[in-house]
Order: structure tokens, then C-alpha cells, then sequence
């Protein structure tokens, strides 16, 4: 019976001895901080999407290497259409790093692509929760609240992002609120 005592305390410790072992996420840099404010006045989209590219290089350096690990798999995973393979990588990513915004980012990512819009809401809140400013999380919280049917609250999301980056392809998804003029970036020819 003492042994059997020890594998049940085992067990129920191991999900926060994972997470000990997990270091806090990386401060937000000056690097980060810049990047955000060049990018909200990128001057065409071609900037925009060089800034963002940069951006999203900060995002996905996890804090450590176990944890680039599973999100490169997950990642991996869903650029090969494993969904499931991707989900129980990223799964494991957000319990042994809860605090990494990204993890529940790409978690979201795949939920939208398997059209579980629920699931995909919650990632996506929480992604905000902790960083409020992550473009991906804003434009893909608009894109889910449309495909859920909530329009408002897809355009309200949506004129969110694009305070952040108005040169964001979903742009185009934006539907002017009755009285305002067209307001969003052309694309570049």
C-alpha cells in the first residue's frame, strides 16, 4: 500500500513539477516594443509584413529548448494536416509552459482549422489574457467569432488587429460601421 501511496502522489505532482521546470516566458524586449510601433505605422504592406514576420520570430522562441521542441512538433504536425498529432504536442506544451502566450496560440490555430470554434475562442482569449497585443491571436479571434456567426464581435476584434497592424490581410473582412468612410489599407500593387 506505501508504494501504491507513492505512484498517487507522483502523479498528482507531476503536472506542477512540469511547470516548475518551465521558465517564465521571456520580457517583453525593446526589440518587441519597437517592432509593434513601426508596424502600426508601416508605411505599405511590404513593411508590415516584414515587421510582423519579426514579430512572430519573437513569439515562437519558447522559453526553453523542451518547450521549442513541442512547438515545433505542433507545428510540424499541422503544416502536415495532423491535426490530432498537433493538438496532443501542443496540449503537452501548455501544461508544462502555461505561461507562454504561443502555446495556446497554436493550439487555437489548429482548433480553428478542425472548425472547433469553442475551443478555439478559449486558446485564443486566454493568448489575450497575457498578451493583449498579439496580432495573431486578435485577427484569429475575429476570424472565429465570424465563423461562430458573431459578426459584431468578429468586427469589433477585427478593428482591434488592425489598430495593431493595419496592414493585415483580413482587412478585407472588415465592414465599414454605418456613417464611417472606408478606412483600411489598399493593397499594394
Amino acid at each position: 500500500m506505501g508504494l501504491m501511496k507513492h505512484v498517487l502522489l507522483a502523479l498528482l505532482c507531476a503536472p506542477t513539477l512540469a511547470y516548475a521546470d518551465c521558465p517564465p516566458p521571456t520580457e517583453r524586449t525593446a526589440e518587441h516594443s519597437a517592432l509593434m510601433g513601426q508596424l502600426r505605422s508601416a508605411e505599405n504592406e511590404t513593411q508590415a509584413r516584414d515587421l510582423n514576420n519579426a514579430l512572430w520570430a519573437i513569439w515562437t522562441t519558447a522559453p526553453d529548448a523542451a518547450a521549442q521542441a513541442m512547438l515545433d512538433e505542433g507545428m510540424s504536425r499541422r503544416a502536415s494536416f495532423d491535426f490530432l498529432g498537433a493538438i496532443k504536442a501542443l496540449d503537452r506544451l501548455v501544461v508544462y509552459c502555461p505561461q507562454y502566450p504561443e502555446g495556446y496560440n497554436q493550439r487555437a490555430f489548429v482548433h480553428f482549422l478542425r472548425q472547433n470554434y469553442p475551443a478555439a475562442l478559449r486558446d485564443l482569449q486566454r493568448v489575450l489574457e497575457m498578451m493583449p497585443d498579439h496580432i495573431g491571436a486578435a485577427s484569429g479571434l475575429a476570424l472565429t467569432f465570424i465563423e461562430m456567426g458573431r459578426h459584431d464581435e468578429g468586427q469589433a476584434a477585427l478593428r482591434y488587429a488592425l489598430s495593431l497592424n493595419p496592414w493585415l490581410p483580413e482587412r478585407h473582412a472588415l465592414r465599414p460601421a454605418p456613417g464611417d468612410a472606408e478606412t483600411v489599407p489598399e493593397t499594394e500593387l
